[in-house]
């Protein structure tokens, strides 16, 4: 298991593949491809637990960090998915420094968190590492916590305060629809948007991160000061693909 967060909090850029066809083959192609990190969708996604199991599995023998999005702020969602062992975690809509500390809380174990104590499960290689697990959790665990309404975006710097939170992660389209810009990066009041959150995270000796759909955006973002990027998703990939293959063979 590659841990990432040291790496993320010193300000290099790391690189991510989104992955939401629940399927080990495509995360173990992004070890494979050398991503610093994957990111498991079990928010819009039909991948649960067992399909995390296997997917973490899958890029092992890489230094890829897994990082799972979970559905919602949900206390029981962490705890399974980090005894499973994987590198960080991602909450959705986080809108107030309030939620953020909830996050935390339910993430780390004691005495900064209140996440329950096990020796057995995979993250600590089934009992045989705990000790090292154990004291090594909290500062190892990646936390990214997403920006996708304008409140959000007003509240961003009192996120990005939170001790234990390490990223601000952008949801683009969310952020898109709860604000109206309908079009993103055409329009200058998004872009601002963008930049007040890359602001709050650098103000606050954190990250600050996206998932693109386009890789024109990559300079804009870069620009704003965001190191944890990716592009797309391997659904879109594999069907992009699929659909240009069809489009030659047709011609």
């Amino acid at each position: 298991m590659d841990y990432i967060r040291e790496r993320i909090l010193k300000g290099e850029f790391v690189a991510g593949a989104w992955c939401n066809l629940g399927s080990p083959l495509t995360v173990e192609m992004a070890g494979v491809a050398g991503y610093d990190w994957v990111l498991i969708d079990q928010e819009h996604a039909p991948g649960d637990n067992w399909t995390l199991l296997h997917q973490t599995q899958a890029v092992a023998r890489f230094p890829t960090a897994v990082i799972l999005r979970v559905p919602w702020l949900d206390r029981i969602l962490y705890k399974k998915a980090l005894d499973i062992g994987v590198a960080g975690v991602m909450t959705p809509y986080v809108q107030t420094a309030e939620e953020a500390k909830e996050v935390v809380r339910f993430t780390k174990y004691p005495p900064m968190g209140e996440r329950g104590v096990a020796s057995s499960p995979r993250c600590a290689d089934f009992a045989s590492n705990f000790a090292d697990y154990f004291e090594n959790a909290n500062k190892r665990l990646l936390n990214v916590v997403q920006i996708e309404t304008g409140k959000s975006v007003e509240n961003a710097e009192a996120i990005a305060a939170v001790d234990g939170i390490d990223v601000l992660f952008i949801g683009p389209m969310d952020l898109s629809i709860s604000t109206n810009y309908r079009t993103m990066i055409q329009e200058p009041k998004y872009v601002a948007l963008l930049e007040k959150v890359g602001k709050a995270a650098k103000n606050q000796g954190k990250a600050c991160g996206i998932l693109i759909p386009d890789l024109r955006w990559v300079p804009l973002m870069k620009g704003f000061g965001y190191t944890f990027i990716a592009c797309g998703n391997d659904g879109g990939y594999v069907l992009n693909s699929m659909k240009s293959v069809l489009a030659s063979l047709r011609a």
